[in-house]
């Protein structure tokens, strides 16, 4: 019998508890208490993941969109009292206009148009026989289109804060609005990326190979967006706006990439009836098509960077083949004894062992000629003497 180590005996000499008496396997010390978690645990945490994500990502959300609320109950304190004086000075600058046009002098008529052109660059239209006082572009629904662009950074130009509290709102409001846009707009884009990566996954279990399934999500990604982001918005553009269809798909790409000329803006035109939130809807469109052209420029640009890592593979490997092929020409026109004789030499089929056996054959061959010179040389003297 072995004899029972002395770190599991206990104060009698019997073994101690927990030993190896009574048939129980000794641990390693490294292992001890130190068990895989099971399965349920794991499952668990990944549940508490997911759940902790998407409260994450619903109180982003949340915070989001009350920060625009916030922002356009602002804008629209700050702005329609003063628009509704400069509606108010307008319609009586027609009503000047229409009853003494006839006399007008030229400077008074140069008077006219400057006027008339500063209120149509701020937003009011002196169209029609009513005044449009009531119609305001800083009602709730105006000015939450105009917080959406102003932390979108689009920035059409046609609508403005002109109050010096306004413009000093606006500042602060685009100093922290935009870095939240910036996560918001991570947050969605990771959520159309879950989505393409679900599709894949349900391809990869059908047994779709990965190529094919990089392809298909691909091209998912690009036509959902194309359909959701810009060609349906172009009809629904066409329809409310007046606009041609190419006018829609102009106007929504230029908005969604930032852009923004400002030659063309929903719910600005006199003559056209608009519902009401019709503007409020349309940014909640740009905020998360923002979204969507953010992960195709991302894309775009991954793909123009891997093709220009092979261009330049490419390149290279050509301008190794070419310097190879102007040194073997070169060598060409080189004179026969410039040229080392282990070139000159055909190849031989038995590989590195033939070329050795043929040196050392040659090595001996030269000391054979050296010692028959030598020789030869030796009985001419002794000839001669």
């Amino acid at each position: 019998m072995s004899p029972i180590p002395e770190g599991m005996m206990s104060g009698g000499g019997k073994p101690a508890a927990g030993g190896i008496a009574g048939g129980e396997k000794r641990r390693p010390k490294g292992d001890a208490g130190t068990r895989p978690p099971p399965r349920a645990a794991l499952r668990g945490e990944r549940e508490e993941a997911m759940c902790s994500g998407k409260l994450q990502t619903g109180l982003l959300v949340a915070g989001y969109f009350v920060y625009l609320l916030v922002g356009a109950a602002v804008f629209q304190a700050l702005e329609r009292t003063a628009e509704k004086q400069e509606k108010i000075a307008a319609a009586q600058m027609k009503e000047a206009f229409l009853q003494s046009f006839t006399h007008l002098t030229v400077a008074e008529m140069e008077q006219f148009m400057k006027n008339l052109t500063e209120a149509i660059q701020n937003g009011v239209y002196p169209v029609g026989n009513e005044s449009q006082t009531e119609d305001s572009n800083w009602d709730f629904s105006n000015s939450f289109f105009f917080a959406g662009t102003v932390v979108s950074t689009i920035g059409y130009g046609t609508l403005h804060p002109k109050t010096a509290g306004g413009q000093i709102f606006c500042v602060f409001f685009a100093l922290f609005g935009i870095p939240l846009n910036i996560v918001f707009l991570h947050r969605v884009g990771k959520m159309l990326s879950l989505l393409c990566k679900k599709l894949g996954k349900f391809l990869y279990e059908k047994g779709m190979r990965k190529k094919k399934i990089k392809f298909l999500t691909l091209l998912f990604f690009l036509a959902t967006g194309i359909l959701v982001f810009l060609c349906l918005p172009s009809l629904f553009f066409q329809i409310t706006e007046g606009w041609s269809y190419s006018e829609g798909i102009y106007f929504a790409f230029i908005t969604l990439s930032t852009i923004g000329f400002g030659d063309y803006v929903v719910g600005k035109q006199p003559d056209r009836i608009y519902f009401s939130y019709y503007r409020t809807l349309v940014a909640i469109w740009i905020l998360f098509g923002l979204a969507w052209i953010a992960l195709l420029f991302n894309l775009l640009t991954t793909v123009l960077e891997d093709t220009e890592k092979i261009i330049v593979k490419d390149l290279h490997q050509i301008g190794k083949v070419s310097k190879g092929s102007e040194a073997s020409q070169q060598r060409r026109y080189w004179p026969a004894q410039f040229i080392p004789e282990e070139e000159l030499l055909p190849p031989r089929a038995g590989g590195d062992a033939e070329k050795m056996e043929s040196l050392e054959a040659d090595s001996e061959h030269t000391k054979n000629e050296k010692k028959d010179f030598s020789y030869s040389k030796t009985i001419a003297i002794t000839y001669e003497n």
